[in-house]
């Protein structure tokens, strides 16, 4: 009787380590290609300072001149907070400049290691 309760105890454990694995693989930069590195430049249109990671909307205009929609992300509002960022750091309509990591999927996407404000200021993007 004891054994099969013991089973039952390490089942439900087990249960719970492999349903917790997936929400631990969303975290990082595992969907980006981190063997690159690419720089776009637009207009913000929405900064989105909420939980898990940190989202910046970009319109990006392109060389034939239509405009391309970028989503730009990075480390939770937390971390930021701490480096000095608030909901109003990014507001929409200012000019950036995102650098970081290109989706793998090959979308307009990527993992931000840099900003550059359009007068020339760099954001932190860690506290110093």
């Amino acid at each position: 009787m004891r054994a099969n309760k013991l089973t039952r105890v390490y089942t439900v454990a087990l249960a719970l380590l492999i349903s917790a694995v997936p929400g631990f693989a969303h975290h990082g930069t595992a969907a980006y290609q981190e063997d690159k590195q690419i720089t776009v430049t637009g207009t913000v249109t929405e900064f989105s300072f909420a939980n898990p990671h940190t989202l910046v909307y970009l319109d990006v205009k392109q060389s034939d001149g239509t405009i391309a929609k970028w989503q730009g992300e990075m480390t939770s509002p937390n971390h930021l907070v701490r480096a000095g960022w608030t909901k109003n750091t990014l507001e929409p309509g200012e000019v950036i400049t995102i650098s970081g990591l290109p989706a793998k999927k090959g979308m307009s996407s990527l993992w931000i290691r840099k900003i550059v404000k359009a007068n020339g200021t760099e954001l932190p993007l860690v506290m110093e």
